[in-house]
């Protein structure tokens, strides 16, 4: 159905009708709210539509509801899992939320929109931002021999106690946290240590500048701009569990607090031009506390396409299952299993019928299967699940189960990562995955990571079917870094028993500015690098053979060909 006949056919509720005043200081949160129930109502498709303005979301009369989400916080890191939301369509179905090029801004710390049990659902046309964001942002404005002077962007407020600096939001505050640094010149970001926690003490030169006096004469450059943030996810930009056919279309999220857009046991997620980076009229550099797009057990397909994504603070697309520890046999089919990640639990995580598979913690490697007949919520970390056949034998003490059900096709085509200091894209799944198209602009770490762990973030599972192609890598990575890594954390390592399988990286272009290794890959069957193009530009590290480029341990039926290497010099062709 076309977007004209979708319209045509639906009922339409305005939000100016429920009392939102566009344009205005007003909390449109309850307008919103009330319009939400009106349009619950409706038996059919509706579309909400937001008549074009600027609406604000003050968190005082916004909805609080415990949710677990997946990749967030520990218990003791934040014991209470309420969050505070501000749109939230819950047991919706066949709803536009119509923007039309609408801002909305969110003040205080809130999950700006969340879906619980929805289905057939658009969110189009629509830009939101945070009041002030919960990242704070200072530009380097001149150095001495034990001191730096730093000026503080006007979206960040500050006070100074006892020659320490403290960040001042709305209704929060923090001394202590990550910091990461952005270079303008090379667009580009990377972590480092907290200036302002080396300091022995911050002083006020004038109002929205400070110095730094340090006991060392400080390495940092003028023009630099330090990013400063409390590491506690205890919100979420975008929640979705257990909806199935979402779509985010031409929507630009220009700040997000806590964990980015995640999807978490959910059908079929889309998300079409999309722009994850700061309002350019603000000046700022950040647009996400942690990843941009986190996809946690979904099924179905995920697609990210012609989207622009810059100024996270972790990874923009990740997309992982989780693994759960077998920790103890209580029948002949029946088995306990816990969560082990502190800062993933209390998920679903298995639904009668899905297919399970047991996995050697070790190797990696699955030996069994099954399927789930009832499950037990013991506790937030620990499941009873009942099986359909008996547990096999030879459980080791570290194994676990993988939710096979629970695995999506993933395509990521036509889209831009800039200004990330971590990885580009991370994927683990068995199903289809399609990587094309992309521009990866100086990650500074992997663009592209293939990961798989049961002892470290429990993220699973395998691969089988991954096609790299036509991408542009420009400067990422570093001599730590691959550009590609394709690394299951298996530390029984057997060349005959491989982790992932059939990964082909093909007619893509990378350009390195020195001795940066392209692909690095272990314990994988079936891996293909042709007819891609490599170029240093380089004066130093300059690339000279294959061996250079292309590291491989316990990987069989590998594939290189048809590769070309060129160096050339800074500024010539």
């Amino acid at each position: 159905m076309t977007e004209q006949e979708h319209n045509t056919n639906s009922t339409t509720v305005r939000l100016i009708d429920y009392g939102a005043m566009p344009d205005s200081e007003l909390d449109t949160q309850p307008a919103m709210a009330r319009a939400i129930r009106a349009a619950f109502e409706i038996p059919g498709p509706v579309v909400l539509d937001c008549a074009r303005g600027r609406y604000h979301f003050y968190p005082e009369k916004a909805i609080r509801a415990p949710y677990y989400i997946s990749n967030t916080t520990s218990e003791e890191e934040n014991q209470d899992v309420t969050k505070t939301i501000a749109i939230l369509l819950k047991g919706m179905n066949d709803v536009t939320l119509e923007g039309n090029g609408s801002l909305f801004i969110f003040h205080g710390k809130q999950t700006l929109f969340l879906l619980d049990k929805c289905t057939n659902v658009e969110i189009r046309n629509l830009r939101t931002d945070y009041h002030q964001p919960t990242v704070t942002e200072m530009t380097i404005i001149s150095t001495g021999k034990r001191h730096f002077d730093a000026r503080i962007h006007p979206d960040s407020r500050y006070q100074i106690r006892d020659n320490k600096l403290t960040w001042l939001g709305e209704d929060w505050s923090f001394a202590k946290g990550p910091m990461q640094t952005y270079d303008p010149l090379r667009n580009t970001t990377w972590r480092i240590d907290n200036w302002l926690e080396l300091a022995q003490s911050v002083e006020e030169l004038k109002p929205m500048t400070i110095r730094l006096h340090f006991d060392f004469q400080p390495d940092v450059v003028v023009g630099h701009v330090l990013q400063n943030r409390d590491g506690i996810r205890d919100q979420v930009g975008v929640f979705m569990t257990e909806c199935s056919d979402i779509s985010w279309r031409d929507v630009s999220l220009h700040f997000l607090h806590g964990l980015g857009v995640v999807g978490q046991f959910s059908t079929n997620l889309t998300f079409s031009r999309m722009n994850l980076a700061p309002r350019t009229e603000t000046g700022r550099m950040v647009a996400g506390f942690a990843d941009f797009l986190h996809i946690s057990s979904c099924r179905g397909k995920v697609a990210v396409m012609d989207s622009h994504f810059s100024g996270s603070h972790d990874d923009p697309v990740n997309v992982h299952g989780t693994y759960l520890r077998i920790v103890d046999q209580l029948a002949v089919d029946c088995v306990k299993v816990r969560f082990m990640h502190p800062q993933t639990y209390g998920l679903p995580a298995f639904y009668p019928g899905d297919e399970i598979e047991f996995v050697r913690s070790g190797s990696l490697t699955t030996y069994a299967s099954n399927h789930v007949v009832a499950v037990k919520r013991l506790s937030a970390r620990e499941l009873l699940l009942t099986l359909a056949h008996p547990v096999p034998e030879g459980m080791g003490r570290h194994d676990v189960i993988e939710n096979v059900t629970w695995t999506p096709e993933v395509e990521i085509t036509n889209n831009h990562f800039a200004r990330v200091p971590t990885r580009g894209i991370l994927v683990t799944t068995r199903r289809k995955v399609l990587i094309t198209g992309n521009t990866f602009e100086r990650m500074s770490m992997n663009a592209i990571l293939i990961a798989v762990d049961a002892e470290s973030w429990y993220e699973s599972g395998r691969v089988e079917e991954v096609m790299i192609t036509d991408n542009h890598f420009i400067e990422c990575g570093s001599r730590e870094h691959t550009v590609i890594f394709i690394s299951p954390e298996n530390v029984e390592v057997d060349e005959s028993a491989p982790v992932h399988r059939q990964v082909v990286i093909l007619n893509n272009r990378f350009e390195t500015s020195g001795d940066v290794q392209i692909v690095s890959a272990k314990s994988t069957h079936g891996l293909v690098f042709k007819s891609n193009q490599i170029i240093s530009t380089s004066e130093t590290g300059k690339l000279s053979s294959l061996e250079e480029t292309i590291y491989v341990s316990a990987c069989t039926e590998v594939d290189l060909a048809d590769n070309t290497f060129t160096n050339v010099q800074e500024g010539t062709d």
